[in-house]
């Protein structure tokens, strides 16, 4: 049919029939497959066979580009066809999809309806039979002789409504996949209407629509319960603030600090979050930061250092350009602590050692190394003038906008893409979801598993380096860092079960943790009893992970 012709057509009032049975929408398919079938889609099949005989091996090198070259040629043909075609095929796909539009909203309204009715009768039934199931039960337990009659009788009733109640669910979900699938196959209709080109909005709707019919409350606040919970400190620490005389927590300057205690922190959480979704841990966060921040304070302090290590020394880098300085300082502290890192990770990866021996033995090593070589003196402040170029911030009018934002949110964007647009951050899910089955699938558990250590160490020395930036590094550095790193990612919702979480869940549980930290300080609440509330929440989400691993097995 030509365009004039399907105008016409669409003018017409739709039916309420499914949108695979509608006869207008099919002439509409019809006409525009053929506009494509020698353009767009021509070009489409012939790139899809360039690159099968790319990967051909069984045709010799003159032969595939001999092959090549005349695919190309047609493509160049079907270019000037779909070049030609392009304003119908735009034109017929636009008023095509208004009918579609038309059409759905018909068939929608009469599949909505339908089942409606049909909920609302399975309600109705339900009532009725749980009634009658109760009141049969009742009079079987109260006419049962012995006690195990009774028992008996106050089972099957409970497997009476367990199972009436499970038949009706049964149906209710029926219908609600029916009114679901009817909407995609609108979105679907759509689609393919335009040749395969998707819609933001519909995509949303979609989304909308799809959240909406698998919602339960019971899921929702399983998933999101100790979310809310915090928003309600939260908002509860925003009104207290000003009425308990300590000025106003909510302001864009409070928020940029926060922020920058989170900076540093990032790294850690971004590092212990690969070996806690291979259901293991980190001890020896902490003493990496201490490691890592001793050696930056080491090359950066300006003039001769007031630490020997291990007898030797003290040292004056001061004679080195300050660039040199500072990619000597960043090197070292990843090279030392991705040695730590991997040496705790052989062990683990090798001889299965849980990760919890392994760092903590790491940690115990550092730790001893680090007060035994500087016998714990602090080894004083960088070089100022580096300090504000990296650890200071930017002047904004009234604000200023620390400077370690940048290098943390460059963090989180490189561990995302390395989670989930690499091939080893797939296998660090399947590793981490099943070992035994990952192996059997052909991934080598023993390199993805000491890769994640080496790649957590080399965040750890990135972190470490730019911690020397915020306070003067000793062998005391970090204590406690590596509880606020795993807690992070617990309530980020990386679960220790392993195999499930996000690096934007352990990036959210490092800025909450921190703003938890901050307002409970803003409001000038005890250090201990600061310790009882971060407690309470890591064993809350913990405890909330738990129940979603036991519901999922």
């Amino acid at each position: 049919m030509n365009i004039d012709e399907l105008k016409t057509l669409a003018q017409n009032a739709p039916s309420d029939a499914p949108l695979a049975e509608n006869e207008t929408l099919k002439k509409f398919h019809e006409t525009l497959d053929e506009l494509r079938r020698d353009g767009v889609n021509k070009i489409a099949d012939l790139k899809q066979e360039i690159a099968i005989a790319k990967k051909n091996k069984m045709i010799s090198a003159d032969e595939r580009e001999k092959l090549i070259s005349d695919y190309n040629a047609q493509i160049e043909k079907a270019k000037i066809v779909a070049a030609n075609n392009k304003a119908a095929d735009a034109e017929l796909s636009k008023i095509g999809v208004q009918y579609a539009n038309a059409a759905a909203e018909k068939y929608i309204a009469k599949v909505d309806a339908e089942q409606d009715k049909i909920i609302a009768e399975t309600k109705s039934n339900l009532e009725k039979e749980i009634a009658k199931i109760k009141a049969d039960g009742v009079a079987r337990i109260a006419s049962a002789q012995t006690d195990v009659d009774k028992e008996t009788a106050k089972y099957e009733l409970k497997s009476a409504l367990f199972d009436a109640k499970n038949r009706a669910q049964t149906t209710i979900d029926r219908c609600k996949d029916a009114k679901k699938q009817a909407f995609t196959d609108h979105i679907q209709e759509n689609r393919s209407l335009r040749n395969g080109k998707t819609d933001f909005m519909e995509n949303r709707k979609l989304a909308w629509k799809n959240y909406v019919y698998n919602f339960k409350a019971s899921k929702f606040f399983l998933d999101n319960g100790l979310y809310i919970a915090i928003c309600i400190f939260f908002i509860a620490c925003i009104i207290i603030a000003p009425l308990s005389g300590q000025g106003a927590l909510l302001t864009l300057q409070n928020i940029l600090v926060i922020l920058e205690q989170s900076s540093t922190r990032m790294f850690y959480a971004l590092g212990v979050a690969g070996l806690i979704l291979l259901a293991g841990t980190d001890l020896s966060v902490g003493r990496m930061v201490a490691l890592g921040a001793v050696t930056t304070g080491l090359i950066l302090h300006p003039g001769t250092n007031i630490v020997t290590f291990f007898n030797l020394g003290p040292w004056d880098f001061t004679a080195l350009p300050m660039g040199a300085r500072l990619v000597i300082a960043l090197l070292l502290s990843i090279v030392l602590c991705t040695m730590f890192s991997a040496f705790a990770g052989f062990f683990s990866a090798k001889l299965k050692i849980h990760p919890f021996i392994s760092t903590m033995s790491t940690q115990l090593i550092i730790y001893g190394l680090l007060f035994f070589g500087t016998s714990g003196t602090p080894v004083g402040s960088i070089d100022g003038s580096i300090k504000d170029l990296l650890g200071g911030r930017w002047i904004l009018g009234s604000l200023t906008v620390p400077k370690l934002i940048v290098p943390a949110a460059i963090a989180v964007i490189v561990a995302w893409f390395i989670w989930n647009k690499t091939t080893f951050g797939k296998n660090m899910y399947a590793v981490g979801g099943n070992a035994e089955a990952a192996s059997v699938s052909g991934i080598s558990v023993f390199w993805t598993t000491l890769s994640v250590f080496i790649m957590a160490g080399i965040f750890y020395g990135c972190g470490s380096f730019l911690e020397a930036f915020r306070a003067n590094a000793s062998a005391g550095t970090g204590q406690g860092f590596e509880m606020d790193a795993i807690a992070a990612c617990v309530v980020g919702g990386i679960s220790f079960n392993g195999g499930i979480g996000k690096i934007s869940g352990a990036a959210l549980g490092v800025i909450i943790f921190t703003s938890l930290t901050y307002c409970l300080t803003f409001l000038m609440i005890d250090t201990n009893l600061q310790f009882v509330i971060k407690g309470l929440i890591i064993i809350a989400a913990v405890a909330l992970d738990s129940i979603k691993y036991l519901k999922r097995k």
